[in-house]
């Protein structure tokens, strides 16, 4: 069975996905599929950038986990074409723990007592989403200002493959990749005393 549109999966459900991995019989679910999107970081890790472009939504959705896979690819590859490998770090922000399931209905002729069964049932794992709210990172890329349109030109080109409407957010960036940019950012993170 093909995968069903995205626009079946877009509205936010509640998440009753418990998947327990120690303890598999208080798992609500019992086999999810894995998800398509294995790599988060590519590119060069350095901390000589200058420049980061944020891909943002703009809508409260859920994206599948394909979709990602999808707009990882298409801006990655857009990237490593257009400005090599060491001029730039590209990193998924979010995660796809979201289990989505459906409840399996036949298609076809003469499947009357198929259709018999519970309205709104609990049904089957298909798939995995992501949660996303209004104004959240999607991906970021972290580069030096002479390749900072090919960024947005790349980040533009990703949110074509997701089901949101997305905006493509610069800033300007300096020191590492792990820390924040800012010194409000780093006050507004917590300390140890």
């Amino acid at each position: 069975m093909g995968l069903r549109p995205a626009r079946c999966y877009r509205e936010w459900k509640r998440p009753y996905t418990r998947v327990a991995i120690r303890v598999p019989k208080k798992a609500y679910i019992k086999g999810v599929p894995g998800i398509k999107l294995r790599i988060f970081e590519m590119g060069t890790k350095e901390n000589n950038y200058t420049v980061v472009v944020h891909l943002v939504s703009e809508d409260k959705i859920q994206i599948r986990h394909n979709a990602l896979e999808a707009a990882r690819v298409m801006a990655n590859s857009y990237m490593r074409k257009n400005i090599g490998d060491k001029n730039y770090f590209l990193k998924i922000r979010i995660y796809p723990h979201h289990v989505l399931r459906e409840h399996a209905q036949a298609a076809v002729a003469q499947a009357d007592r198929y259709y018999q069964g519970m309205r709104r049932p609990f049904g089957k794992p298909v798939g995995r989403a992501a949660q996303i709210d209004r104004g959240q990172k999607i991906m970021t890329v972290w580069t030096i200002e002479e390749f900072l349109e090919k960024a947005k030109i790349a980040m533009k080109r990703a949110g074509y493959k997701l089901p949101c409407t997305t905006k493509v957010v610069v800033e300007p960036w300096s020191g590492p990749i792990d820390k924040p940019a800012t010194a409000s950012a780093e006050a507004a993170t917590p300390t140890k005393s």
